[in-house]
């Protein structure tokens, strides 16, 4: 009985558990179709005979065999793939990240998009072509009880006319499950950290792009609304503060993140939050704004672009009527690197803490609960 209620306080601690491993078949087109010519390089148009093994394809797809290796699809003229996966037997939030690329490079107008699809969810994602590639995270919907869920992502352009060698490219896809996140005991806040948010792919070193979304329960950075286009970035290939993730405001003019918590009105807090570059060349002052409630504070940080990183923090008073209180970090400017790559501060690390008192008495709450819910196990 020790041991069962052991296991039940551990399940009633953890705040979130993400798995990433076999949820699709082929993510990366590796396996290629059986009737590919051997040592074959050229564009291979699939055929209604033809097979992608582990997806099924409409319109105009090719698969791309290169010659120094890696492997993708192309999108043509109605060009589209799918596969249906099997969601887990638990309630789940599912992420995807994916590269695309224009293979014409500059030549290619940036009209074609990418269309990303799920039963809860559609994204449309543009394909530029004086950049290469791109890795897009996108939050596609919540699952469980094994239902069988249908990806589908396809082509779309605006030209009537459009340059063959310019339909967008698809490849390295790897699908994340995410189980609720609940608050940690230091932290108002869900996420924080920004630990819980699309995957990183092994072969790319640019980070994810986040598009826009209104949402924080529809949002690819759990329990964030994203303003503008963010970069959500590795600490193996960036500089982050604090943990494996942090948020990179790339864009500018009015971008980056907000959520909101329930916050009991006339107490006071403190908002916490590191402020800095991503060791990625990006030069200059950059301010962020960030507001708790109705406070709004402006930080400027001066970048040397080499991964520095400083803490800041501020006071509040809770003063909404509703409960809810707004926490967001807005940047204004925008930069880039040396090689012309979009850049901008770095935000990690946010802790909201509430004032001694209150938080002694949510801590005596929560234990009170911990202890009720063990002696009702033990009965």
């Amino acid at each position: 009985m020790k041991k069962k209620a052991s296991t039940l306080v551990l399940q009633f601690l953890l705040l979130g558990f993400a798995y990433a491993a076999d949820l699709l078949q082929n993510p990366d087109f590796e396996s290629p179709p059986p009737s590919l010519p051997a040592n074959s390089t050229a564009p291979f148009l699939l055929k209604q005979n033809d097979t992608l093994p582990g997806w099924s394809f409409d319109g105009e797809v090719y698969y791309l065999k290169a010659s120094g290796g890696g492997h993708a699809v192309q999108l043509a003229q109605d060009g589209r793939i799918n596969q249906t996966f099997a969601a887990s037997a638990d309630f789940e939030d599912y992420l995807l990240t994916f590269a695309i690329a224009s293979p014409g490079g500059a030549s290619c107008s940036s009209n074609g998009s990418v269309v990303i699809s799920a039963p809860d969810s559609q994204g449309v994602f543009p394909v530029v072509g004086e950049q290469q590639r791109a890795v897009y995270g996108q939050f596609l919907g919540s699952w469980g009880d094994g239902e069988a869920i249908d990806l589908v992502i396809g082509s779309e352009t605006t030209e009537s006319d459009a340059n063959a060698t310019c339909w967008p490219v698809v490849d390295s896809i790897v699908l994340k499950s995410i189980a609720s996140l609940v608050k940690a005991n230091d932290n108002e806040l869900v996420n924080g950290g920004f630990e819980y948010g699309p995957d990183f792919l092994a072969d790319s070193t640019e980070g994810v792009l986040l598009q826009p979304a209104q949402s924080p329960l529809q949002s690819p950075l759990r329990q964030w609304s994203i303003l503008g286009t963010i970069k959500y970035i590795d600490s193996k290939h960036f500089a982050v503060p604090q943990g494996n993730a942090a948020v990179e405001i790339i864009s500018g003019n009015s971008s980056g993140i907000q959520t909101a918590t329930q916050l009991t009105k006339g107490s006071s807090y403190a908002l916490e939050f590191t402020l800095g570059d991503g060791n990625d060349s990006c030069v200059g002052d950059l301010e962020v704004r960030a507001q708790a409630g109705s406070v709004l504070q402006n930080y400027t940080i001066q970048s040397k672009g080499t991964g520095s990183a400083q803490k800041f923090s501020f006071k509040f008073k809770a003063d909404s009527d509703t409960g809810t209180t707004p926490i967001s970090f807005v940047s204004y400017t925008s930069s880039q690197t040396k090689d012309g790559v979009s850049c901008g501060p770095v935000v990690d690390d946010v802790v909201l803490r509430a004032s001694l008192g209150l938080r002694l008495a949510i801590q005596w709450k929560f234990l009170l609960s911990l202890l009720l819910l063990v002696a009702c196990v033990m009965k």
